[in-house]
């Protein structure tokens, strides 16, 4: 009996070891919500804010439901984080899941001194322990059951309305060995479960992203939730996948990462390792199981039947002796109506699965006609002659870019400035000239990096502007943009030099919200969710890995909101004057990670 209901080895457990230190001592027994006395014998484990031990029933029982003579009890302490609002959120969602299939049945709780205690269903080993104890190993057939039975656990848990928001080996447990439940799986630790879907309304939760928010256990995260994307059903899909590849290969090719910067380069390398790298060693049915959640939509319904049927190849047909009981995947099994090969007629889009690649993002908004121009692959020593010549014919520089340390100029007519100033410099950035035009009264309107480590800057008067900041990272500062966002800056600028980051944040900007979309390809789903709620992009830029847009909406709203972007290879020059003929002109250029 190595593990029990409500135990996971969440990294977040770690975190706060400080806090054991001051906690309380357990109590010896607990009696809570009307249950039998328990002795508190010997700790389980530990996992996120709780501790779980074994529990001995020492009085009767009130009913057969509780009569179990072991039980798992967890204890949180009242101060911890995870009970900042009264007991512990998990407590809500065990509520709301309780029957659910493969959930644990919780029998009592309440609060004993300075803990909440939760009495649950005694489990046994947990999917990791069982791993280790065959030798770090497992048959197809075996993870065949596991991935049959957890998608049909999910589709009760979801069918729910919660998403698990934390699928690992830890969290899968079986029941107690030598008794009629020891083949049974179940799925434990809710604390970070989260709804998909609204329960006034019954419809699908809202998009969002928040770079800084993430949630999971790095390893087995989805993508998307290493980008701060909120959870819904495809994630808890896409961690079973890491999960199923795991028990079955016995490690992940993103295993090793240390450091602050570990989510970033794990999410990286998930990214860029294909299914055909992942799942080589792996039965065909992994890979096809992998190529389908990872390319779900975000308010997609999954099709757990058919995701179910995938396994069924690799399982023998007696239920019976099966190494993991598959009743609740039967019962789905029951409900398959389409083929392997089924799609309603439909070629799905692939949204992950495209070949990395960098290109030039260029965005075009509805104007009225005006005059605008552009170059591209300007050497340092032919900037000055193009802006010079635009100047002269009444443009000014809208936008900037970099590619192959060679600028893309974007002048127009339309800018509103009513005068400009720019440097290169051989570094990204040069405060000390930016300081000197901010004493001036001019604003950063643009700006780019190169990859050789220098900048373009262009500064103008006649913005909005009527304060500025800027911030040079090695990462993409999410982080330092909310900080200002709460301090009424909003960003008006953004370039990349290398692998580094420069944003330009602006206080009246005339934006009343604003939203980032950032990936390590291009982002295309979340900009349409965000056109959908009448965001528009108004800055971008790009590096080899990622690419950020910054999406708001503006105070005025524009009488036309026509905005479309374009990802081209080469410079976009044929399609900038096929735009303009329908009064689409350049809003923003930046050349980078995106994908083909």
């Amino acid at each position: 009996m190595a593990d029990s209901g409500g135990l996971s080895a969440n990294n977040a457990a770690a975190a706060h070891d400080d806090d054991d230190a001051n906690a309380a001592p357990f109590p010896d027994t607990v009696q809570v919500g009307g249950s039998p006395e328990y002795k508190v014998d010997r700790k389980l484990g530990k996992g996120g804010f709780g501790h779980v031990f074994l529990g001995r029933r020492l009085t009767a029982a009130r009913s057969s439901a509780s009569a179990a003579q072991e039980v798992a009890i967890k204890f949180e302490h009242t101060t911890s984080k995870g009970c900042s609002y009264g007991p512990p959120y998990e407590w809500q969602v065990y509520t709301a899941l309780g029957g659910t299939h493969g959930v644990p049945k919780v029998h009592y709780k309440g609060r004993q001194g300075d803990y909440y205690v939760m009495i649950m269903d005694m489990l046994g080993p947990s999917l990791w322990d069982s791993w280790n104890s065959l030798g770090q190993s497992m048959s197809s057939e075996m993870v065949a059951c596991i991935a049959m039975e957890s998608i049909s656990i999910l589709e009760s848990m979801h069918s729910k309305g919660y998403v698990h928001g934390d699928v690992k080996p830890e969290n899968f447990l079986l029941g107690q060995p030598s008794t009629p439940q020891e083949k049974k799986l179940y799925l434990v630790d809710l604390g970070l479960a989260t709804k998909w879907r609204d329960s006034a309304s019954g419809q699908h939760v809202g998009y969002d992203q928040r770079p800084d928010a993430f949630r999971g256990t790095v390893r087995y995260a989805s993508v998307h939730a290493h980008l701060g994307r909120t959870a819904s059903r495809r994630d808890d899909l896409e961690s079973l996948a890491y999960t199923l590849v795991f028990l079955h290969r016995g490690r992940l090719p993103w295993q090793g990462y240390q450091g602050d910067n570990k989510s970033f380069l794990v999410c990286k390398r998930k990214m860029s390792t294909s299914p055909e790298s992942l799942c080589g060693i792996c039965p065909q049915p992994f890979k096809q199981f992998l190529e389908t959640v990872v390319n779900m939509k975000f308010d997609e319904e999954p099709n757990y039947s058919k995701l179910i049927s995938l396994f069924d190849s690799l399982i023998g047909p007696n239920p019976s002796i099966r190494p993991i009981n598959t009743d609740g995947a039967q019962k789905v099994g029951q409900k398959r109506a389409r083929l392997l090969n089924d799609d309603d007629g439909h070629v799905k889009k692939k949204i992950r699965l495209g070949a990395p690649a960098t290109q030039w993002i260029s965005v075009y908004n509805s104007r009225s006609p005006m005059k605008q121009r552009y170059h591209y692959n300007v050497a340092d020593t032919r900037l000055a002659q193009h802006v010079e010549k635009g100047n002269e014919d009444g443009l000014l520089i809208s936008s900037i870019s970099s590619c192959a340390n060679l600028w893309a100029i974007i002048m127009d007519a339309g800018t509103g400035f009513t005068a400009q100033v720019y440097e290169l410099s051989p570094h990204f950035l040069h405060k000390e000239w930016i300081m000197e035009q901010w004493d001036k009264s001019f604003y950063i309107s643009s700006v780019a990096g190169s990859n050789n480590g220098s900048s373009l800057v262009v500064m103008s008067k006649g913005t909005p502007y009527t304060q500025q900041s800027y911030k040079v990272s090695d990462s993409f500062p999410f982080k330092w943009i909310n900080k200002k966002w709460k301090e009424g800056f909003h960003v008006t600028s953004m370039a990349t030099s290398g692998s580094r980051w420069a944003i330009v944040m602006s206080r009246s900007a005339g934006f009343s919200e604003q939203v980032v979309e950032l990936d390590f390809l291009y982002p295309s789903e979340g900009i349409h969710k965000r056109w959908d709620n009448s965001y528009r992009i108004t800055a971008m830029a790009a590096t080899m890995d990622q690419s950020a847009l910054i999406l708001s909406k503006p105070r005025r709203r524009p009488r036309d909101e026509t905005q479309e972007t374009l990802r081209t290879t080469q410079f976009p020059s044929q399609h900038v004057k096929e735009k303009w003929a329908k009064n689409l002109y350049l809003a923003g250029i930046c050349y980078g990670r995106t994908v083909a």
